[in-house]
């Protein structure tokens, strides 16, 4: 009987994880292209109009190189937000985050994401 319990909760945990971890391309299909992948990258294409968001996702550790100037917010799980705003050629690293992305500009967002596995 324990060892039920301790299976069933082995069993739910491991179920949320990816409710937590979702992978960009399939929570927000419409706006991330995937343009190269290996063992090593996988690179991504990421566009949005004003006012749009995304659902909740998870990237490991990337580089995201800016193609226009934007501006968004970003809520990360524990519900702190960031505002963030780029211009032209503008490169940012950061390591692996799970967020939630808003546009929050007059300005298309565009930019290539590296992510490192």
């Amino acid at each position: 009987m324990v060892w039920c319990r301790v299976v069933a909760l082995c069993l739910i945990a491991f179920a949320s994880i990816p409710a937590l971890a979702q992978d960009p391309i399939k929570t927000d299909g419409d706006k991330y292209k995937l343009k190269f992948e290996n063992e090593r990258v996988r690179v991504l294409e990421y566009r949005d109009m004003p006012g749009e968001k995304t659902n909740q996702h998870h990237h490991p550790a990337f580089v995201l190189y800016a193609l226009g100037p934007f501006k968004r917010t970003i809520t990360l799980p524990d519900g702190k937000v960031l505002s963030r705003e780029f211009k032209a050629g503008d490169v940012l690293y950061s390591d692996a985050q799970t967020h939630i992305g808003a546009n929050i500009g007059d300005t298309p967002t565009h930019v290539i994401i590296v992510e490192f596995k």
